[in-house]
């Protein structure tokens, strides 16, 4: 069953709900890299769900990431603040998930869903705007 491209965005940005969600059971169960994962999830999912009212997807995060860095940071749409939260959500969840040996403690598990919650409270009021007018 196909969907609208309202409905993809609702779904992923949906899907961005529930990682904060799981990364905040994480964090409680003391599952420190899994929660910058799961924190980082929800950042891309609401990535996603911007890209997805432009039809815009790609296979790799880095081309999410620079879409929206491209098109909606240097456009002037949010703030290059958001920009820099990405990034820095982006190099913890790589490092966490690849390095071995790469500890994660709590207070980087905390600024990692910090830093996601904020850029999915960002995202919101411009994906509920569009959302009116599909």
């Amino acid at each position: 069953m196909e969907g609208s491209i309202k409905d993809l965005s609702q779904y992923r940005y949906s899907c961005a709900k529930d990682n904060l969600e799981t990364a905040k059971i994480l964090i409680q169960a003391g599952k420190y890299k899994a929660a910058v994962n799961r924190s980082y999830y929800a950042v891309f999912h609401g990535l996603r769900s911007v890209t997805a009212l432009e039809q815009f997807d790609s296979s790799k995060h880095s081309g999410v990431i620079a879409y929206f860095n491209r098109n909606f940071v240097k456009e002037g749409i949010f703030d290059k603040s958001i920009s820099k939260m990405l990034d820095s959500c982006y190099r913890l969840r790589e490092k966490a998930d690849y390095q071995d040996f790469f500890l994660v403690s709590l207070e980087m598990a905390n600024e990692q869903l910090e830093r996601a919650e904020k850029i999915i409270t960002i995202l919101e009021p411009y994906l509920q705007k569009r959302w009116k007018t599909l």
